[in-house]
């Protein structure tokens, strides 16, 4: 069944017809089709454009349906152009004449349009509410490695010692601004296009208020036009799922090199592991690396997006129907990555020991032995610059700074004193970091809090 047979002599072209219809992917939304059939039925009758008699009749046949799909018992046919013409035709065999007058007041380009945002919302919280998951496993790691010393990094150069906690922190700030993120799109987005028409509106006394309501938007979209043809919140989600995938990708290149032999930071569980087919010692970090892969596949939704939405005159033109096959590979790639990652982190074990030992070398307690200096009246450049030598000495002595002895200190500048030890010790060098967002004890305690109330209220 075609919805706009009347105005053709010949049958289309079998060609054209697979490469026009959608169903092969709109099927997706069946639940949100009919969701916004018996809204829409629901408001004509209130508005008196059909009976009670045919509302009724219509929501109980569109049911039927949707537990037949459901239940298998009604196998959604690819031979129909689309998912909405699917739907009405096996209701209007079911029930006759009263299933015809569904689409009375609306057109599939405002039908298209409502069941792509339903989609999309549910979609939206389903992805908040993994990400939420994912911060709670962070907060679990955070609370129990709050003293757990490891170096920190730029340019991939050990820097300065922080804490395991401090650094999955940053990761949980990421992801606490995708969810922001997402809630923002949500409430943008959420304003319903139904009654729209196929660009200007209808002549039924439609109550586009009342629809809205039932289908829990905030209200109509204010123009037509624009409610047929908006894409951008799809380009919006999209772009949101590759940051999302952009913090998974950056914190499985960090999985990635810490279960190296060279770091030997953690042990990934067996279960998020895979082996060579040649090489018997193997354990790849094979999770990881997809993740990291599928990153740039997400991103290519954003850029097609843009790319097909770039010349579009006003308003619903065929081309908007590739929003939906990219846009649904991203939300399944992105959840999919998401609960894998999250799956991957519970199971992980951390190598205190070894992180605590590589914190030890590459003088990453540099920058406190300056402090140190400055805390005994040396300006701040001249210390750098002593440090610098006392550096470069170590390294040709090969020792680390804890291991020189005094005399080896005040060859190099006579205020140094036996409370240098002290000074440049791991917990020191942590525990001295106490302003909010650094990784000492009291600063991580605060954080930990405001995470945990952050968890209890989103």
């Amino acid at each position: 069944m075609k919805l706009w047979g009347g105005r053709f002599t010949k049958a289309t072209n079998e060609l054209v017809h697979n490469f026009n219809a959608s169903i092969s992917f709109d099927q997706k939304f069946y639940k949100e089709d009919i969701e916004g059939s018996i809204a829409h039925v629901t408001m004509l009758a209130k508005q008196q454009i059909i009976t009670n008699e045919d509302k009724e009749t219509i929501i109980i046949g569109l049911k039927g349906i949707l537990k037949d799909i459901e239940t298998g018992k009604l196998e959604i046919d690819g031979t129909y152009e689309d998912i909405h013409s699917f739907v009405e035709a096996h209701l209007i065999e079911r029930i006759g004449e009263a299933g015809k007058k569904l689409h009375t007041g609306r057109s599939r380009n405002d039908q298209v349009a409502l069941d792509m945002k339903l989609y999309t919302r549910r979609e939206i919280l389903e992805m908040d509410e993994l990400l939420k998951n994912l911060l709670k496993s962070l907060l679990k790691i955070i609370k129990e490695n709050t003293d757990t010393i490891m170096p920190g990094f730029t340019h991939l150069q050990k820097a300065q010692p922080v804490t395991l906690a401090h650094h999955m922190g940053a990761y949980f700030e990421m992801f606490k601004r995708d969810r922001s993120r997402l809630t923002d799109i949500y409430n943008r987005m959420n304003c319903c296009p139904l009654g729209s028409g196929a660009l200007a509106g209808t002549t039924y006394p439609l109550d586009r208020e009342y629809t809205a309501s039932l289908l829990g938007f905030a209200g109509p979209t204010l123009n037509s036009m624009d409610g047929v043809s908006d894409r951008d919140y799809l380009i919006e989600f999209s772009a949101a799922m590759s940051i999302i995938m952009m913090h998974l990708s950056r914190f499985c290149e960090e999985i990635t090199i810490w279960n190296s032999n060279e770091y030997q930071f953690i042990d990934i569980d067996d279960s998020y592991s895979t082996g060579s087919s040649i090489m018997p010692q193997k354990k790849n970090p094979d999770i990881a690396e997809l993740v990291r892969g599928k990153t740039g596949r997400v991103y290519g939704t954003v850029m097609s997006l843009l790319t097909t939405m770039k010349g579009l005159s006003l308003a619903y033109n065929k081309d908007m129907q590739e929003d939906k096959e990219l846009v649904f590979d991203a939300i399944d790639t992105t959840k999919g990555c998401i609960l894998l990652f999250n799956g991957m982190l519970d199971t992980l074990k951390f190598n205190k020991n070894q992180m605590r030992k590589s914190a030890e070398g590459g003088f990453t307690n540099a920058t406190d032995a300056a402090d140190y200096l400055v805390n005994h009246g040396v300006p701040f450049r001249d210390a750098h610059g002593i440090i610098g030598k006392l550096v470069l000495y170590c390294i040709n002595s090969n020792k680390s700074l804890s291991e020189l002895s005094l005399s080896e200190y005040k060859a190099i500048n006579p205020i140094f004193e036996e409370d240098i030890y002290s000074a440049v010790s791991m917990e020191t060098c942590v525990e001295k970091r106490n302003t909010i967002g650094a990784p000492g004890p009291k600063a991580m305690e605060e954080v930990i809090v405001l995470y945990e109330k952050y968890l209890e209220s989103n």
